[in-house]
């Protein structure tokens, strides 16, 4: 090996700038986020909490109150109006509809049809086919009368009239424009061509003394008014901007950052007062409701209401066995009374049945039937 392939660097390809980050912050941004992180944390919380509590109290009032007068008032209006004029259609309406649509059939559109099929169309191919007929007489007869106009008008008319403007008007008008306007034509192109290059020459000079002038106004309006502007946009406008807009993008971030610490921070204290609302109220309404309450009702309903009921249940079924009893006396002294005053009621005759009886019936052994016997 050479110490010229010592010497050669291996090519490791073009070199790459670094990267620049483009969220680079500076000392500005640094120096006015944790200020205004810390005020709008103050002011953010107390807004946060009270969102909070209004949303809980939102929600509360939506799903104890809101929620079921809506359904009762869905149901009212479904109650009064949906469903009578549901009723309205449905029974009343449509079969009318479908009455008056029979009835508009039967007495107007089948008579019409029929009108229509066996009169009007019958008479109208009569009258089609007639006036047809008429037409082509007429259309014959019109040719025919086109053929002579058109041949008089031609022989008669239109043949001395082109011979007239022929000779009296194109050879004439052919000779002027032969001796007379071209050569006049000439000479005025002539002197149109002179004017047209003395035009151009004098809009040269204007063209010249308009560009001088609008230059001079150009570097005028630079020098007094857009190099001044810039300079202001460049050097006081733009860093003002910058900074304006690095204290507004950290006051949308602080007020992202306290609106998150506040709804963490609104979280603990509704939880701590949840808790605190629990173990101070819940739990010992609970303890008592449990231990006390049911204790004494399970006492209460076992020692006197089931008793009571029991009792009320006894006297109902002897109440209700009096009345039966009272019912059925009254029922007999009313039997009796009718027996008494109109006597006893008329026994019922027996009916005589179509079967013979066991007597008079035919039998294996006899020949003597029910249709022969006296």
């Amino acid at each position: 090996m050479s110490m010229v392939d010592l010497e050669k660097v291996p090519d490791v390809g073009p070199r790459e700038e670094p990267v620049r980050r483009s969220d680079a912050e500076g000392c500005l941004a640094v120096a006015v986020r944790i200020p205004v992180r810390i005020v709008v944390l103050v002011l953010v919380v107390p807004v946060r909490m009270v969102w909070d509590a209004l949303v809980v109290a939102g929600r509360f009032l939506r799903d104890t109150v809101l929620r079921p007068v809506g359904r009762a008032l869905a149901w009212l209006g479904r109650a009064v109006f949906v469903w009578p004029l549901v009723g309205l259609w449905r029974y009343a309406v449509v079969p009318l509809a479908k009455g008056v649509g029979w009835l508009g059939n039967v007495l107007l559109v089948v008579p019409v049809v029929w009108l229509y099929r066996w009169v009007l169309t019958p008479v109208g191919h009569a009258v089609v086919w007639f006036f047809t007929r008429v037409g082509e007489v007429l259309a014959a007869i019109g040719r025919g009368l086109y053929a002579g106009l058109a041949w008089l008008v031609r022989y008669l008319v239109l043949v001395p009239a082109a011979w007239l403007v022929r000779y009296l008007v194109v050879v004439p008008a052919v000779w002027l424009y032969t001796w007379v306007l071209t050569p006049v034509g000439h000479v005025l192109a002539w002197c149109g061509r002179g004017l047209v290059w003395c035009g151009r020459q004098v809009a040269r000079g204007v063209g010249l003394v308009v560009t001088g002038v609008g230059f001079v106004l150009y570097w005028t309006v630079r020098v007094l008014l857009v190099l001044p502007a810039l300079a202001v946009w460049r050097w006081v406008l733009a860093p003002v901007g910058r900074v304006l807009a690095v204290v507004g993008r950290e006051v949308v971030d602080a007020l992202g950052h306290a609106w998150r610490i506040a709804g963490h921070v609104s979280r603990a204290v509704g939880g701590f007062l949840g808790a605190l609302l629990r173990w101070t109220v819940v739990e010992p309404v609970r303890w008592v409701y449990r231990s006390v309450l049911t204790p004494v009702g399970h006492a209460v309903r076992d020692t006197v209401l089931r008793p009571l009921a029991e009792a009320g249940r006894s006297a109902g079924r002897a109440a209700r066995q009096a009345l039966a009893s009272a019912r059925l006396s009254v029922r007999q002294a009313r039997a009796d009374v009718r027996r008494m005053l109109f006597g006893a009621p008329a026994e019922r005759q027996p009916v005589a049945r179509r079967e013979p009886s066991a007597a008079e019936a035919r039998t294996l052994g006899s020949s003597t039937t029910a249709l022969t016997k006296d």
